[in-house]
């Protein structure tokens, strides 16, 4: 009886501590991807931005007008429709056609180097070729950008080992535990920095396209 009880108790200590350990593992997982998928968005977002030799409304849509007489700051995409009206041209419609001209100064106030011109209650962007030296600064910005998500994936990473380590420390999870979790963290974050390359790369093509 004593030896079925003793039995039972241990098997019920032993299935605990393994539950603990496991959410704990699917907990720091789960919490790093999510950080990893935010900085893979981010990151996505910032090069839409960025200026290649094609027409693209993800240019502009967030430039920052400052609209009705600078009453309200909002987002092109908030006031306008954006689209392609030719693969080298893009067509902004307003909303609002009184906020033509306010739309038109926030273009040529932007660092995208661009020139609209209006036409009825819209706005026409020629995109022009971009200029070698043009392509080298942009590559420079997609270089810098992408070094700064890398370090926060990075930074993520870090904070997970540190996390895995205290739990080692606190003696609720084991030395092999210990390893394989943060085995699971550093693969995660291969995959994460290759993701980030691929995006790069295709970056980079757009730019060099001519």
């Amino acid at each position: 009886m004593i030896d079925h009880f003793l039995f039972s108790f241990y098997y019920s200590l032993l299935l605990f501590s393994f539950l603990i350990i496991f959410k704990s593992m699917n907990v720091y997982q789960t919490e790093f991807k999510a950080s990893c998928n935010k900085v893979i968005n981010q990151l996505k977002e910032e090069l839409k931005s960025i200026r290649t030799g094609r027409a693209n409304p993800a240019m502009v849509e967030n430039l920052i007008v400052e609209a009705y007489g600078g009453q309200s700051k909002l987002k092109l995409l908030e006031m306008a429709t954006i689209m392609n009206e030719a693969p080298l041209i893009l067509a902004i419609t307003p909303f609002d056609p009184s906020t033509v001209t306010e739309i038109e100064k926030a273009i040529l106030k932007s660092p995208l180097d661009l020139s609209p011109r209006p036409q009825g209650n819209k706005l026409l962007i020629t995109i022009p070729p971009l200029s070698e030296e043009q392509r080298e600064k942009m590559v420079k910005i997609i270089n810098q950008a992408i070094e700064t998500h890398r370090h926060s994936v990075r930074n993520y990473r870090d904070e997970t080992r540190k996390k895995i380590k205290y739990d080692f420390e606190a003696k609720t999870i084991t030395e092999d535990d210990k390893f394989r979790m943060e085995k699971d963290i550093d693969t995660l974050t291969q995959k994460i920095m290759e993701e980030i390359q691929v995006i790069k790369e295709k970056k980079d093509a757009e730019i060099r396209e001519v």
